[in-house]
């Protein structure tokens, strides 16, 4: 990240590590330069090496010369750096499709498993627009179907404003890259066309939602020391995809997903790598699996703790201006350690010596969606079985199942006809 910028309008340069920016005479020129980009011109600041004629690494990956400004954690420590603004990006139809399906979808689902639905939810201040608002047992989450690009910034502020509003943000993508991975609560789907988003065919979800293992560590465990290599007798636990589960457990569907989060069956997880705290993962997981988590590590349950607080000082470490383009440090610099990809291993890796409550599990009981009266009626009619038992026997009470689609059912004992819808 660079430590400074040049101020287009006033035609100076500015010394972030400095507590007056190299400019005593200019007061307020902090509280101008870090307010929102929406709130003042997108070319206010610009890239030192740009200004001066020297070729900005920038744009040779579809960023601009164009600077904003954010607190950075930096060996402890917080401080102002300035990092380049991405190109303005106008989604493509294909995007556009994408996007409407996927929202279509959500808002369906849910209101279809009789939850609570709005899109384009608009906060009072209307600071906050959700493009599905999900309601439920277990509280408010607000979905955003992202299939155009976006800074990590971004995602962190519109979720922290989410959050403000006790809604829990859930970002879908389908790209395995994307910036949102790890920055806030996610979810990663297949890439498929929006016709195929809009069909009731199941989708899957492939990142973003993991299981909690615990396991001894000895010389027969299935598992080698995530610490040693070799058995260290200690108790390990960790997140794992449903795949690397053992026993292995089934993927989670989006559908699925749409209901389980909103009645509190599935809730967002914040996990810290023990080895280095600055690395933070995001997940969703089944609750039960998330108490046991909590029980075992004592980490924070807030799932957007993240990140240098608005009222954390900044360190001024009054350092030499440095006009060389520092694009390509700004994901892998000392700040900012989380990856870009979702990772295969497990997260959240966690090593105790005391052996915990009933430690060995089953897989988890498939989560049954609720399903309307004709919605069974279909399944069972493709299937070709009985669908379900419907009542009692209207003259002997006898339990009646339906067969088919047929609306007159005979009871089984006495042979009395009772209808049902």
């Amino acid at each position: 990240m660079a430590n400074g910028v040049f101020h287009t309008r006033y035609g100076i340069k500015i010394n972030l590590t400095y507590e007056d920016l190299g400019h005593p005479e200019r007061p307020g020129l902090l509280e101008e330069i870090t307010q929102p980009v929406g709130q003042r011109a997108r070319d206010l600041l610009q890239c030192l090496r740009d200004y001066e004629g020297g070729q900005c690494q920038c744009a040779l990956a579809d960023k601009t010369p164009w600077m904003f400004i954010r607190r950075q954690r930096q060996g402890g420590t917080v401080a102002w750096v300035a990092a380049h603004l991405p190109l303005t990006h106008v989604a493509t139809p294909r995007e556009s499709e994408k996007h409407k399906a996927m929202k279509d979808r959500i808002a369906r689902t849910a209101s279809r498993h009789g939850l609570q639905v709005q899109t384009e939810a608009r906060s009072a201040d209307g600071k906050v627009i959700t493009d599905v608002l999900v309601t439920g047992a277990g509280g408010r989450v607000g979905w955003e179907a992202q299939y155009s690009p976006i800074s990590a910034s971004t995602v962190r502020r519109r979720s922290a404003n989410a959050r403000a509003l006790n809604i829990a943000p859930l970002w879908v993508t389908e790209d395995e890259t994307s910036a949102l991975i790890d920055r806030a609560p996610w979810a990663r789907v297949d890439d498929v066309p929006w016709q195929r988003i809009a069909s009731p065919l199941t989708m899957m979800i492939r990142g973003g939602v993991r299981h909690l293992q615990i396991w001894k560590c000895t010389p027969t465990s299935d598992r080698p020391c995530p610490e040693t290599g070799h058995a260290c007798g200690r108790w390990h636990s960790g997140w794992f995809l449903p795949a690397l589960c053992i026993p292995q457990e089934r993927a989670t569907s989006l559908d699925e997903l749409i209901v389980t989060s909103a009645d509190g069956e599935h809730l967002a997880v914040r996990a810290r790598d023990r080895q280095d705290p600055r690395r933070v993962s995001y997940l969703w997981a089944m609750a039960s699996d998330v108490h046991k988590w909590h029980e075992i590590t004592g980490e924070n349950a807030d799932p957007l703790d993240s990140g240098p607080h608005d009222d954390e000082a900044v360190t001024y470490t009054e350092q030499e201006l440095d006009s060389s383009c520092r694009y390509g440090e700004e994901f892998h610099g000392t700040g900012d350690l989380r990856p870009r990809r979702e990772m295969a291993s497990a997260t959240g890796l966690h090593t105790f010596d005391h052996a915990p409550d009933n430690p060995h599990r089953q897989p988890s009981r498939p989560i049954q969606l609720r399903l309307t009266p004709r919605e069974r009626l279909v399944v069972a009619g493709q299937l070709g079985c009985p669908s379900w038992e419907v009542g009692p026997c209207m003259l002997c009470a006898a339990p009646i199942h339906r067969y088919g689609t047929r609306s007159s059912l005979a009871c089984p004992v006495c042979r009395a006809v009772s209808k049902y819808p």
